[in-house]
This record gives C-alpha cells, structure tokens and sequence, in this order.
C-alpha cells in the first residue's frame, strides 16, 4: 500500500510504502471512474532493476532479485552507479536512480520475455537500458533502467490518501480506465 504523504502541488505527489519509504511522482493524468479518483503516476527520478544471471537448463538467464538480495547488493549497486553519476535510492516501489541516465544505445539494451502473453497471445516483452555491472559474492548483477516509462496507477481513498492499484483491481478496471485515458487524449 502506498499514500501520499505530501503533495508538492497538483502536477507531483509523494508516495509512501508500509516501511516509510517513499517514491516522488510526477502527476500525468487525474480522471474519475466509479465516484473514485484514479491518477497515472511517473516516477520524478529514472526506475533500477537489477537483475542475477543464473544457470537454467544448461544456459544462463537473468532473473529477478529478491527483495532481501536487494540489501545485500545495495552499496555495491550504489558505489557502482556513482561512478556514473548517478545516485541509487531505496524508494517505494522500486528502487530509482536521481542523475542524468546515458543516451539509450541498441547495443547496450535487452530484452526480457515476461511471463505473460497480450491480447494476441504473443509474449508480453520488456526492454531494458543496462546502466552497469557489478559483483556481490562471486555473482554477477545487471543494473538496468526500463527503456519505457515506468507509470504507476493510484487512487486516492475516501481518507486523502493514494493507494496503489493492485494488478488484480487493474484488471478489473482495465477496460474502463482504457476508454477514460483514450477519452482525456481526444480532448
């Protein structure tokens, strides 16, 4: 669950995790739907993944992070991106790098088959800018950023306060908040 804790003015909001972190947007779209207010979030400062690679079925494949290799790794991780300038935070939701991120390059991308296939059943794909490498106990770590934005879905709840849509409420809406985004760009 996140909240806003502050509010810099009607263009940005602060979003707070259960563990007190917190995580500055930008505010790019607000709409009503279902007598609830719903905003399209952008995290003020560019989104981290780290990625592990890992052996599978004789070949090597990157993968997600734990979220306790994450404290592990994270002044590694750090000293790493600050050679590029680039300073790693721990934010809700993700981790976010504040600094000018290098020029996307083709060669210095991938690109990650997810789990989950679109509306013509092919495989829903990511693509990452890889920002550096480093080594934590003998493994080696991928510092990526998503090449495309990273946007978040709140809603502000009857106390004020913004609530991250679930992927489940996501779904469930999914259609609705469709016709309303495509209805804001029209006018």
């Amino acid at each position: 669950m996140a909240d806003e804790t502050q509010s810099f003015d009607d263009s940005a909001v602060v979003l707070t995790d259960d563990t007190g972190r917190f995580l500055p947007c930008q505010v790019e779209q607000r709409f009503d739907l279902n007598g609830r207010e719903y905003l399209l979030l952008l995290p003020l400062d560019a989104p981290i993944e780290i990625f592990v690679w890992q052996e599978e079925d004789d070949e090597e494949v990157l993968m997600d992070i734990e979220e306790e290799d994450v404290d592990q790794l994270f002044p590694t991780a750090k000293a790493v991106l600050a050679e590029q300038n680039l300073l790693l935070q721990r934010t809700a939701i993700t981790l976010t790098a504040a600094g000018e991120l290098p020029d996307v390059d083709e060669e210095n991308c991938l690109t990650l088959e997810l789990d989950e296939v679109d509306d013509t059943g092919e495989p829903i794909t990511e693509e990452f800018q890889i920002l550096a490498t480093c080594f934590h106990d003998d493994q080696e770590y991928t510092l990526c950023t998503p090449v495309e934005p990273l946007l978040i879905f709140a809603y502000r709840t009857a106390a004020g306060t913004l609530d991250i849509v679930t992927p489940e409420e996501f779904q469930a809406i999914r259609g609705s908040l469709e016709e309303k985004l495509f209805d804001l760009d029209d006018e």
